[in-house]
């Protein structure tokens, strides 16, 4: 697998399980894992904008 493809995939994984952590932490009402998974969402979105940018430049 290249590594663009597989950034995207880690970035979209990272991104899902964030959201999940999320909702878990506003169901709960624990404000720590909301924001845990917050952070997690966004990294994930970053680590797979990072995969789409490289994926152009390897043609």
């Amino acid at each position: 697998m290249k590594p663009s493809t597989k950034d995207q995939v880690e970035g979209k994984f990272h991104e899902v399980k964030g959201t999940m952590k999320e909702k878990a932490g506003q169901v709960i009402k624990n404000p720590t894992l909301t924001s845990d998974g917050q952070a997690e969402k966004v990294a994930g979105k970053v680590q797979k904008k990072v995969g789409q940018v490289e994926k152009v430049f390897e043609k």
